[in-house]
């Protein structure tokens, strides 16, 4: 079976850049991306590419080499499901905030409407492809929407998730750990689908690299490689906080252990949090599972995950408040980035969103640059928390275009994103333009802190103790 014409129905940070790199890769395949989101659309053609609506590094040049020769983006999601050999659904499967389930389980409306629109439009045999993080199973009741609709095509139902790392995308795509595709490996037209996908990525990822499996173990294992690595942060958050009132040093810690070769280095970065579209909502995912089956032991294991988590951010909030003399009311914080980590303009589950959140219920005064971020975004995320008033966020929180203009005349610096930038920034100058005693909470890490307290900052960085120009000083050797 060979693959001519790809559909894609989601145009969003999975959907975008993966169909983008296949088109890129695959020039004799024709694929489009499809969305009912008009102005999503209308920004994957604008003409200049620099306004997509993803920032990913790479992302915009391979945009504009494949769009127009084989990369189409359209509203038109019946023409391009009717012309498509293979179907991925890339659309959003945010947690429940309704019903049974609420605030754990998956809700999955949106891929049970796409499995009813391709249903509807379908005239011939279709492969459809679950690239959305979905529920073990999930296939099955996509199979049985599909097969009951007695227009007589025949539906091959294939698992392959995504396993990108956002702000290293393209570079995850170009070359992928490993590809994960799940399909009906006990019959010859389930491995046949199996086969005309695999073909697609062996077009430029070896082929002992991809994976094949049954449709359920391929649909868990992108729970579970979320869930070890959400641990893993976890893990040394729960570690930067016993140093911080032990005096050890967190970076050291994971240092140490991360020359373990049982243990590597790799997500002991600790920090004010996780964040982005994934790791929360997959663990809730595997949470509700494991209690829908009586597992109430595995759940509550993965959930004391998402637990640590939320206290890290909020643990971090507080310490600005009782840092800054116990109030921040009316005091202005710089808050310097808002995605949930570098080289995205994702902030889904961002810290940022929530240490802004608990610092307006002290009332305090925010103002954010972050580079790629746009103001209209960081309003909505605090508003769709519903905790205050649009009118509150809009007269405490300000949004800026650069640095500098954020920490004028700020009482407090919090670093919420790892942006290289903040690195250089001149935190001489930034000294100089703050209220004295001008304070630096560093929630990524990622600063010269030493540097930082010779100029006369009072730092605070995630799993070590607070220092000031005082504290570094030597100890007095007088006898």
């Amino acid at each position: 079976m060979k693959i001519k014409n790809i559909c894609c129905i989601g145009a969003g940070y999975v959907g975008g850049p993966t169909m983008a790199v296949i088109a890129q890769k695959c020039p004799e395949i024709n694929v489009t991306v499809v969305d009912i989101n008009e102005k999503r659309i209308a920004a994957w053609n604008d003409e200049d590419v620099e306004n997509i609506p993803i920032y990913e590094p790479g992302l915009s040049a391979i945009v504009k080499e494949a769009r127009g020769r084989n990369l189409f983006f359209s509203t038109e999601v019946d023409k391009a499901i009717d012309e498509a050999e293979l179907i991925f659904i890339s659309v959003n499967t945010p947690t429940k905030t309704y019903g049974i389930g609420k605030g754990m389980a998956a809700d999955l409306k949106y891929i049970e409407l796409c499995a009813r629109q391709i249903a509807r439009v379908a005239t011939t045999d279709k492969i459809i492809v679950e690239k959305s993080t979905l529920p073990v199973r999930t296939a099955e009741a996509l199979k049985n929407i599909l097969d009951n609709t007695g227009n007589g095509v025949n539906y091959q139902i294939l698992s392959n998730p995504e396993f990108l790392a956002e702000g290293t995308a393209i570079e995850d795509l170009h070359k992928p750990d490993r590809i994960l595709i799940g399909g009906d490996v006990d019959s010859e037209e389930g491995r046949k689908a199996m086969q005309a996908l695999v073909d697609v990525y062996a077009s430029w990822v070896p082929k002992e690299q991809i994976l094949t499996t049954n449709v359920w173990s391929s649909e868990l294992s992108k729970l579970t490689a979320n869930a070890f690595l959400a641990q893993r942060v976890s893990s040394i958050n729960a570690m930067s906080e016993l140093c911080e009132h032990t005096g050890a040093d967190v970076n050291e810690i994971s240092k140490a252990i991360g020359m373990d070769s049982r243990i590597g280095p790799k997500f002991l970065k600790s920090s004010v949090g996780f964040g982005g579209s994934c790791f929360q909502k997959d663990i809730l995912n595997l949470v509700y599972i494991a209690k829908s089956y009586g597992l109430n032991e595995v759940a509550d294991y993965w959930e004391q995950v998402i637990i640590m988590n939320d206290h890290q951010k909020r643990r971090f909030a507080a310490n600005i408040v009782k840092t800054l003399y116990n109030t921040v009311s009316g005091k202005k914080i710089a808050f310097l980035g808002w995605a949930f980590k570098k080289d995205t303009n994702d902030t889904r589950e961002a810290a940022a969103i929530y240490v802004a959140d608990h610092l307006l219920n002290e009332q305090a005064d925010i103002v954010v640059y972050d580079p790629k971020v746009k103001a209209e975004q960081i309003y909505a995320d605090l508003e769709a928390l519903e905790t205050h008033s649009s009118d509150e966020i809009h007269r405490r929180v300000k949004v800026v275009n650069t640095a500098q203009e954020a920490c004028k005349d700020a009482h407090a610096v919090a670093v919420l994103t790892e942006w290289d930038e903040f690195k250089g920034l001149d935190w001489k100058a930034v000294y100089d333009d703050m209220l004295k005693p001008a304070f630096v909470f560093d929630g990524r890490n990622i600063l010269d802190i030493q540097k930082l307290s010779q100029i006369g900052f009072v730092t605070s960085v995630i799993g070590q103790a607070v220092k000031s120009k005082k504290t570094m000083k030597e100890p007095s050797m007088a006898n």
